[in-house]
């Protein structure tokens, strides 16, 4: 999993798998998801992703917590 932050378009994408998406849906919010051919989620962006304090550009930190 990986994620991309474009300051340009303030965009934050969360990329799930390296597949082409196929499909698309934009949900309420500026959420949109990408799909694959076989129908799972490929990536999610988040539109605007300063302005709704998702993202401090300048600051930015990820916490993984997996459990086994």
């Amino acid at each position: 999993m990986k994620l991309r932050y474009e300051s340009e378009a303030d965009v934050l994408t969360l990329i799930v798998r390296e597949d082409a998406p196929v499909d698309a849906v934009e949900e309420p919010g500026g959420v949109i998801v990408s799909y694959g051919g076989d129908g799972q989620p490929v990536s999610v962006e988040f539109l605007n992703a300063s302005a709704r304090h998702l993202i401090v550009p300048d600051e930015m930190s990820v916490t993984v917590q997996s459990k086994r």
